[in-house]
């Protein structure tokens, strides 16, 4: 364990965290971690709204996400603790900013089982009506069929029972899961460029241009980094970081995970788009009139039916497994993070106690329960894979605006704390990571912000029941104050600059351009707010000794048993 705040303090005793993660492992799990369901969609999506410059897309979000991601490259050595996400914000503002954070985190991580299975049922479409092509509030997608919803919910509670006994089997095939999935996205590129190139006799190049380079001009480049799944397909870089207490060199090995998972992953992306628009045929995009409405034959697996047009019969059918398995995977692996994550919320008292109640595999039972349940709900308002991604792309990007805010208040507060890996550039990375959050956000539009709003008041609802209900000798002190004057105007600022500039159906029409400058404005407002106004350094300093203690007893009881 990291020493405490003092510098000087004894360090957790016991084999807690064994520091046994070379840099090639933890390279290794953040790579896995980042390849889910997103590169089965990604091309086509953002090549109906962006065209061939959705390179671009998947460029300026990796750069973002780099951002964000180097700030919690600092922390993650720093605090070596499970859940830093939630617990970072409790150590700084204190429990109404880790509950706030707490709850969106929770509803993003319950929301990828449901996506995963989403994206699994419409590749499966193939086979039977789990989807169907439908205009669903607005937005054209293959959205499930009653059949789909069904199956959907059995592949959830399979998630949910092979969770409640326990995943250790499971996870001793992860990597050979991580080894097919890289594989499988490099056989396609090379398949489609190869293909396409010798198909045509190098022509397939004019898809670049034939139907212009960007269809959706400069707004569809930046919208479809939050609504095609480009940043989605992104966000599981921070599992190397919840790693960063068992690698055994942090200063070297946490940086490398970061950003080597993110450029490795950005590179087979934007190869990913080019081999898509050579593929597509000349035939189709005029069919189609061009980028903006494209389709074609069985589209509801997109790469698979592009195989299947280049007589690559054999490659669709690895991809329909692919499709199937690597969701499959993500949804098992999502399932256990958001039962810890809920169990996390039990044992800090910001929620009930029994949600940290283990059964003797060591799983947290109502926990896993709560999330199969929550999933199941987010199946109604968001039946489709795209209309989903959405949703889990603004809410894990705003929680992930915590970490830089958080790491300049370690920098004021605890700057004689000892930091294996420190970012150069003073304010500059942290600024421009948070700003690179609520840009994120902005894109993802109002129809699908509007509803993570309503989501996150029902939060609050829930938790002012709580604390008028439940048993306030187990609730830990509110501090109130100090997550009240950044979070809430932040919400308040986020929520109306997506309702009057909305991408889609601004109230104030021609502002889309200037959002970058409201934002950044809005950004700069909250940023000085938040570092400047936090708990102060005596309790900070007690609340990161609690959440060091607390993380060594997690160790013990996740492993077995109840809290007590």
């Amino acid at each position: 364990m990291a020493e405490l705040a003092h510098g000087t303090g004894p360090k957790v005793k016991g084999s807690k965290l064994r520091r046994d993660v070379g840099p090639v492992g933890l390279l290794f799990t953040a790579i896995g971690s980042v390849i889910g369901s997103g590169w089965l969609f990604g091309a086509f999506n953002a090549s109906v709204i962006a065209g061939p410059s959705a390179i671009f897309s998947w460029l300026i979000a990796a750069a973002m996400i780099m951002l964000i991601g180097l700030c919690y490259a600092e922390i993650g050595p720093m605090f070596p603790i499970s859940g830093g996400v939630v617990r970072y914000p409790h150590l700084v503002w204190g429990s109404f900013s880790s509950y706030s954070m707490g709850w969106i985190m929770w509803m993003s991580t319950a929301a990828t089982p449901a996506i995963e299975v989403e994206g699994a049922l419409q590749y499966a479409t193939k086979y039977a009506p789990f989807t169907v092509f439908a205009k669903e509030g607005g937005v054209s997608a293959h959205v499930l069929t009653p059949l789909g919803i069904v199956v959907a919910i059995v592949l959830l509670a399979a998630f949910t029972a092979v969770n409640y006994f326990g995943v250790r089997l499971f996870s001793q095939v992860n990597n050979v899961m991580v080894w097919w999935k890289l594989g499988v996205i490099v056989l396609v590129i090379i398949m489609f460029i190869v293909t396409a190139l010798a198909a045509t006799g190098g022509a397939a190049a004019g898809n670049f241009v034939s139907h212009q380079f960007a269809p959706g001009g400069l707004p569809g480049i930046f919208v479809c980094i939050a609504t095609a799944g480009i940043t989605f397909s992104f966000l599981g870089f921070r599992q190397g970081i919840e790693l960063a207490g068992e690698t055994d060199n942090p200063k070297r090995n946490i940086p490398l995970a970061v950003i080597g998972s993110i450029t490795i992953t950005a590179v087979l992306y934007m190869l990913l788009q080019v081999a898509f628009t050579l593929m597509v045929p000349q035939s189709t995009l005029e069919n189609s009139h061009g980028w903006l409405d494209l389709a074609f034959k069985n589209d509801f697996g997109p790469l698979a039916a592009l195989a299947l047009i280049g007589g690559l019969g054999w490659l669709a059918y690895i991809l329909y497994f692919d499709a199937v398995v690597s969701p499959v995977n993500t949804g098992l692996i999502y399932t256990t993070i958001t039962s810890r994550v809920s169990y996390a919320v039990g044992r800090n008292g910001n929620g009930p106690r029994w949600l940290a109640t283990n059964n003797k595999h060591g799983v947290p039972y109502w926990s896993l329960l709560l999330s199969f349940l929550v999933s199941i709900v987010l199946l109604l308002p968001f039946p489709s894979w795209q209309q989903l991604v959405g949703f889990i792309t603004s809410a894990t990007v705003l929680t992930f605006g915590t970490g830089p805010l958080a790491l300049m208040v370690f920098r004021r507060v605890l700057p004689e704390r000892h930091r294996p890996f420190r970012l150069p550039g003073g304010h500059i990375i942290p600024f421009l990571a948070f700003y690179s959050t609520n840009m994120i956000m902005y894109w993802a539009g109002w129809q699908t912000n509007s509803k993570l709003l309503i989501a996150i008041v029902i939060g609050y609802v829930l938790f002012a029941i709580y604390g008028l209900t439940g048993n306030r000798k187990t609730m830990p002190r509110l501090d109130f104050k100090y997550g009240l004057f950044w979070i809430i105007p932040w919400l308040i600022m986020f929520g109306l600059v997506s309702w009057l500039f909305d991408p889609a159906t601004p109230v104030i029409k021609g502002t889309f351009f200037w959002v970058f400058l409201i934002n950044l404005g809005v950004s700069l407002l909250v940023y000085l707010i938040a570092i400047n106004f936090t708990l102060p350094k005596e309790r900070l300093e007690r609340y990161v000794a609690d959440a060091e203690e607390e993380s060594a007893i997690e160790d013990e009881t996740l492993a077995g048993g109840k809290v007590g």
